[in-house]
């Protein structure tokens, strides 16, 4: 079994949306995806009440109990489970990097965003030794403006990996959200669903280090 932590010591920066949308890309790739939400907002929670297809499992966890859910979901076959994390929260950012596999850190390309995500980076490094890998991504890019390629150049500056793939600004990841559906599953080859499988690939390159196709 795989963990992913999606964390940023900040709101608003779409980490449900990534946790469940890469939680269900994992499904559709033949893997038992679950979501473990432990953000006492119940975000992800409320995603999966409202969802009416099967799958993927979401989960509210106290951060006390991390260790032993993941036990448990080891023991039942799970492949992956996403971490989707509160913000501001440094103790259970700190915990869910400590079990990951892989973190994703996604940030807006705002001058607030980037200081939380190097805030989190910092985090991530004293979490465990060796660090665990990590990755920001970009979301909530746009087409103009110099502030996309500011902010990546930003993260580079900080010796950061940087996630070869922007999720733009768009209307099929807000929709996703409030249906408890992910981009791919209403606009399958929307924008939105491509840059979800390209995320989708680039985390498990770091994850499995084998192809989509091949399960774990």
């Amino acid at each position: 079994m795989k963990v992913l932590a999606v964390i940023c010591q900040k709101g608003g920066v779409g980490k449900t949306t990534l946790a469940t949308a890469l939680a269900v890309a994992a499904q559709e790739d033949g893997k038992t995806a679950a979501v473990f939400d432990l953000d006492a907002q119940g975000s992800a929670a409320f995603w999966k009440d409202m969802r009416s297809a099967e799958g993927p499992a979401v989960v509210s966890v106290q951060p006390v109990r991390l260790p032993h859910m993941l036990k448990a979901a080891r023991e039942a076959g799970t492949d992956l489970v996403v971490l989707d994390t509160p913000p501001i929260a440094k103790d259970v950012a700190f915990l869910a990097a400590e079990h990951a596999d892989f973190i994703l850190i996604p940030t807006r390309p705002a001058v607030l965003d980037v200081m939380a995500a190097t805030e989190t980076l910092k985090l991530v490094k004293r979490a465990s030794e060796p660090p665990r890998p990590a990755a920001v991504v970009v979301n909530f890019a746009t087409a103009q403006g110099r502030e996309v390629a500011d902010t990546e150049e930003t993260i580079r500056q900080l010796g950061a990996n940087l996630a070869p793939v922007r999720l733009h600004l768009r209307v099929a990841y807000s929709r996703a959200q409030q249906t408890g559906s992910a981009a791919m599953e209403i606009e399958r080859s929307g924008k939105a669903a491509d840059e979800l499988k390209r995320l989708y690939d680039y985390v498990c390159m770091n994850l499995y280090s084998h192809t989509r196709s091949e399960k774990k």
